[in-house]
Formats: structure tokens, C-alpha cells, sequence
């Protein structure tokens, strides 16, 4: 089955909610920096908890992800649908969590997490191509998060030198 990403679609189950990233995967241009940008409100809204409940809170919903987009990515009819964006929302709020607390530190770790996320450098790339299903849709955001996550501890330490 080949459905369209639409509001239809979205609104049949509670999966493809999840999966679409409440709407943002029907963006009609960029729905990855769409569903990037989700991200910043489950990093709020997971604010209120300490560091290691946030990072179980996020693995959890990791997981959760990669049901939701092994059941919702065969009825969009393909491998990793650009309208499925909750694994972009997860993997930046996990970059968020080493992000400079400022607007300009929360910049840049949107433009690093978009950067890897396009670029997919390897391994990236390499997960994109050769991990399948739900997992290997969440698997290469996680991975291009590790990437901008490493640029800004690097970053962070060359700024307190």
C-alpha cells in the first residue's frame, strides 16, 4: 500500500502519529527540519527530569520509534519516508542535551544535527543503506546525533580554554 502522508493518513492510527511527528512530517518542504525542530519541544518538555531520566525517557522513546516507523513506513511505501520525522525529533532532542544553554548554542546544534543528518557521512550513510526497517530508520539519525554531539563537546571545549 502506497498511502499519501496526509492528515487522513495520519489521524488512522496513533502510530502514525507518533511516527509523523504530530504533523510535522506534512510539511510539504523539509519535513526533517520540520520534525528536527519537534525536537526542541521534547527536549522542554522532558526539562523537568534529572539527566539519566531524560536519557532513559529518550532510549525509551527510541524504541518506541522504531515500532512506529516499522509499521508506518510500509504503508507510506518505502524504506525510510521523508514524512516520517520522529526519528529526526528523538535523536536532536538527545543533542540537545549537550547543547550550550543559549539561542546561539541551540542554533548551532540545529544546523550541526541538519548538517549530519543531510550529509550522512559514514557510518551514517553506511546504516542508511544497510540497516532496514524501524530500526535502521532511527539508527541513522542516532548516528548523525553522535556526530553533532561530538562537534559540540568540541566546540564547548575549545570555547572554555
Amino acid at each position: 500500500m502506497n498511502a499519501a502522508p496526509n492528515f487522513t493518513f495520519m489521524s488512522s492510527h496513533w502510530t502514525r502519529w507518533v511516527a509523523l511527528g504530530f504533523g510535522t512530517g506534512l510539511v510539504p518542504v523539509a519535513p526533517g527540519t520540520a520534525g528536527t525542530a519537534l525536537g526542541f519541544l521534547l527536549f522542554w518538555l522532558l526539562a523537568w527530569a534529572p539527566l539519566w531520566a531524560q536519557l532513559l525517557l529518550l532510549a525509551g522513546l527510541f524504541a518506541l520509534g522504531v515500532w512506529v516507523c516499522q509499521v508506518t513506513a510500509p504503508a507510506l511505501g518505502g524504506r525510510d519516508p521523508g514524512a516520517i520525522v520522529w526519528d529526526e525529533t528523538v535523536a536532536f532532542a538527545l543533542v540537545l542535551q549537550v547543547a550550550p544553554r543559549s539561542l546561539a548554542g541551540f542554533f548551532v546544534a540545529f544546523v550541526l544535527f541538519r548538517l549530519f543528518d543531510i550529509w550522512k557521512p559514514f557510518p551514517v550513510s553506511w546504516a542508511d543503506r544497510h540497516v532496514h526497517g524501524g530500526f535502521g530508520i532511527m539508527l541513522d539519525d542516532l548516528l548523525a546525533a553522535a556526530y553533532a554531539m561530538l562537534v559540540l563537546w568540541h566546540l564547548r571545549g575549545l570555547l572554555h580554554a
